[in-house]
Parts: structure tokens; C-alpha cells; sequence
């Protein structure tokens, strides 16, 4: 049995493997190329579209863009910061071309896992230059292309109300969501904070309390995702493998007391960075923790029931961090 175009470019759209809602996004880029019969799509008119088709189903229509509530897809992020004036146009089309495409373009051409149904039917890829478009894209009719459009935007429509079902309070999480986006910045090298961070939390991991010996990470204890920030108060050092467990999961509330402690340890001693603690959480220690407890309710209404309680041998109640020196001592002065 033969196939058009069109049935492959639905199979396509209908039958993808849909995580977010990039290949809707696409689908529509490529839809606009054929109605201009482009056959040749550079890297910057690529971005350009794909950020435009974002930036206007994101101000008609703000739905999540993807299922997992810990994140915002790259394109959700790109769009927010050029909204709230972190990123300019010319800044947020050249972010999309950085880092917009990675997976969608090369994967684009699927239907359901099979990569050689549809293979490079609709284009070749010169990935950061161009895109080749050819004549099965090119030669859909006006009538054809606005069934496709129809159908794409249908598509991406049911993509974003399963995906808001996860989230529920979407409206508050994305205001909440866009005040640590404004007030972030870039991600910083933080390897060099390892040796500062491991004494005050007597030289064990953050998380499942054994002793750091190698494989030493610095994790965000509340998800960078969210935070957008490297601010001290919030970094905390983690083997490896603890680390990738929690991943960008929002921890249960005796990582926060214990956070909260380990920032009182930096208090207590006169390294400099105390004064960044002070400046971000406040100047006491009922303030700090008060504050630190805001973010976490901010997060908490983010991320939903996303939990990560901490690895199975993990016991609050035996952790030797709390039977540190520098623990006890400055436990004793904050109270």
C-alpha cells in the first residue's frame, strides 16, 4: 500500500513519542517554510519562526510544554526570560539557535520509535546551518497544509492538557516561576566550592551521611530549574549517585532543617561568605530559617507532590552531621 506525503506528516505529528511539545513546534516551522516554498532553511531564519510560533502560543495560550512539573522546556524558559526583559529578541532567536534544536530536529523525522518509516523524507539536516527542505514538504497545496496546521495545533492542544494535569496550581506556579527567573542568572563553575562546603557539613554527604570521599558533586538542594541561581546558602556537596537520585526533585522537609543548619555552621565562623547568607536570608537566625522555609513553600507549589526523601539507608534521626562539633556548637548560639 502507498502513502502520501500528507499521511506521513500526520503519522509524524499523530504518532511521535511526545515528552513536550517541540515537534508540534516544528511541525509548524516546516509548515510555514513550505507555504513560503523555501527550500532552504538557514540556522537563524529556523530560530526565528520557532521562537515566534513559542512566543505567541505562549502569550495566547500559557499552558505547561511538557509533563514533568520540575521543569520548563527550553523553549518555555527562552520565551519567559525574553518576556520578563532578561533575554532581548536578538538574544532570545540566537539562544534558541544554541540549544532549541538538539533534539527535536534529528528526531523529528519518526513516527512512534522507528526512524526509518519517515527517515529524511521531509529534509536533510546540516545541523547549526541549514536545513534542506525537499519536494514531499514543498509540494503540499494550500488546502493540504491548512489540514496539517489544523491537526498539528489540535495535537499540541491535547499535549498540554494532559500535561497540565500534573499541574495543578500552573497559574500560581508560573508567577512563582518567573520571579527566580528574573532575579537569576547564568549557571557559575561551582567545583571550586567543594573544599569551603565540606567542613561545614562535617565532611559527609548532604544526603545519605557517609563520608565524601570521591565522586563529590555540588548540588542545588532546592532545584536550580526553579531557583535560577548559585547563591551559597542553597549548595550543598553530595556523592555522585545521591545526587543523580534526587536529580531536580524537590527534597523532604528534614533536608531543609538540615540545610538550615548547615547555613547556621557558615554563620558561625567568620569566613566571608557569611555575609552573602545574611544578605540573601536575612540577618538572624529566626529570619534566615524563615526565609529558607518561603522558598521552600514557593517550590512546594512549583513542584507539586515531586518528592525525593532521600536515599533508603538515610536515618534524620542517626545523621552524624548532627553530632558534629560545629553542628552542636552553633546549634547551641542560633538558639
Amino acid at each position: 500500500m502507498e502513502f502520501t506525503n500528507e499521511d506521513f506528516f500526520k503519522g509524524i505529528v499523530l504518532f511521535g513519542l511526545n515528552a513536550a511539545t517541540y515537534k508540534m513546534g516544528l511541525a509548524q516551522t516546516l509548515i510555514s517554510a513550505s507555504r513560503a516554498k523555501s527550500n532552504l532553511l538557514n540556522w537563524g531564519d529556523l530560530s526565528e519562526t520557532y521562537f515566534d510560533i513559542y512566543l505567541n502560543r505562549l502569550r495566547q495560550n500559557p499552558m505547561p510544554q511538557q509533563g514533568n512539573p520540575n521543569r520548563l522546556t527550553k523553549m518555555e524558559r527562552i520565551v519567559k526570560e525574553h518576556e520578563l526583559g532578561v533575554l532581548s529578541r536578538t538574544e532570545a532567536i540566537k539562544k534558541v539557535a544554541e540549544i532549541g534544536f538538539e533534539d527535536v530536529v534529528p528526531r523529528f523525522q519518526t513516527i512512534g520509535t522507528d526512524k526509518n518509516i519517515v527517515s529524511d523524507y521531509f529534509y536533510e539536516i546540516d545541523f547549526g546551518n541549514k536545513l534542506v527542505l525537499k519536494d514531499t514538504l514543498l509540494s503540499l497545496d494550500t488546502v493540504q497544509l491548512d489540514q496539517l496546521e489544523a491537526e498539528v495545533l489540535a495535537r499540541w492542544g491535547l499535549l498540554e492538557g494532559a500535561f497540565s494535569i500534573n499541574q495543578t496550581d500552573f497559574k500560581l506556579a508560573n508567577d512563582i516561576r518567573e520571579i527566580y527567573l528574573k532575579d537569576g542568572y547564568s549557571r557559575k563553575a561551582l567545583t571550586s566550592n567543594i573544599p569551603f562546603l565540606a567542613g561545614y557539613q562535617g565532611n559527609t554527604c548532604f544526603y545519605c551521611g557517609e563520608p565524601m570521599l570521591n565522586d563529590i558533586h555540588v548540588d542545588h538542594v532546592l532545584p536550580r530549574q526553579v531557583l535560577n541561581h548559585d547563591d551559597i546558602w542553597n549548595l550543598v556537596l553530595a556523592h555522585g549517585d545521591c545526587n543523580l537520585l534526587k536529580s531536580d526533585r524537590l527534597v523532604g522537609a528534614h533536608f531543609i532543617q538540615k540545610l538550615i543548619a548547615r547555613n547556621e555552621n557558615i554563620m558561625g565562623s567568620n569566613h566571608p561568605w557569611k555575609a552573602q547568607i545574611a544578605n540573601a536570608l536575612g540577618t538572624t537566625a529566626n529570619r534566615r530559617a524563615d526565609t529558607l522555609k518561603v522558598h521552600y513553600d514557593n517550590l512546594k507549589t512549583v513542584l507539586g507532590n515531586y518528592y525525593w526523601g532521600g536515599s533508603d539507608t538515610y536515618n534524620p534521626a542517626i545523621d552524624p552531621f548532627y553530632k558534629r562539633l560545629i553542628t552542636v556548637l552553633n546549634n547551641k548560639m542560633s538558639n
